[in-house]
Parts: C-alpha cells; sequence; structure tokens
C-alpha cells in the first residue's frame, strides 16, 4: 500500500527524477510557460510555487534558497521579475490548462502550465 507516500515516480530513479523535475522546473521559469503531460504540470507547480514564495521574502535568505535549486539565471529571473508580481497574493502563481488533444505518440493527456 502507498499510505503516505507522496509524489509521483515517473518510472524513474531518485537521482533522475530529481533533475529531471529540475529540468522542467528550469524551462517553466524561463519560457514562463510549457506544454507537458498532466502529471508532470502538477508535480512542477508544487515545487515552481515554493520557489515563487522564497522569491517574494526579498531577502537574501530567499535569495540563498533559490540559488540552492536553480541555476542563477532563473533563480534571478524569479527573484527579481516573477516574484514581485505576486506580492499581494497568498499563492496560486500558476494554472494548469487542460487540452483537448491527446500526444499522439502513447494517448497521456497533456496541459500548459503558465504563471497566472
Amino acid at each position: 500500500m502507498r499510505h503516505l507516500k507522496k509524489g509521483r515516480k515517473f518510472g524513474l530513479k531518485r537521482g533522475q527524477r530529481k533533475s529531471f523535475l529540475k529540468v522542467l522546473v528550469n524551462n517553466l521559469i524561463s519560457h514562463e510557460h510549457i506544454m507537458t503531460t498532466e502529471a508532470r504540470a502538477k508535480e512542477i507547480r508544487k515545487i515552481t510555487e515554493r520557489y515563487v514564495t522564497y522569491g517574494k521574502k526579498q531577502n537574501l535568505a530567499g535569495m540563498k534558497l533559490l540559488l540552492k535549486y536553480l541555476p542563477k539565471k532563473s533563480a534571478y529571473k524569479i527573484y527579481h521579475d516573477i516574484a514581485p508580481r505576486y506580492a499581494k497574493r497568498n499563492g496560486g502563481y500558476l494554472r494548469i490548462l487542460k487540452m483537448a488533444s491527446s500526444r499522439k505518440n502513447d494517448g497521456s493527456k497533456m496541459a500548459k502550465i503558465e504563471f497566472v
């Protein structure tokens, strides 16, 4: 049974999964919207919203946390560009739009994830 086990595995081992999600989050931050599967979008939403909350604090500790988890360019973009937009918003920085068409290859449901 999977009681108290959170997160999706995506058929990957722990290190591969962490780097895979890190790349997805980095692409989302740099482009501000990406097309991916619904499961991936739901998984990276949790991570990205946490990073935006770190950036909203606008202090050195928040910046260091972002640099710990993200490449320098993405961390600066969250801290200086994205986080100030949501200064008066309490969470819910991302929107997941489910697409009507599924992926042609394997039929998985697609979604577009973007900043609100």
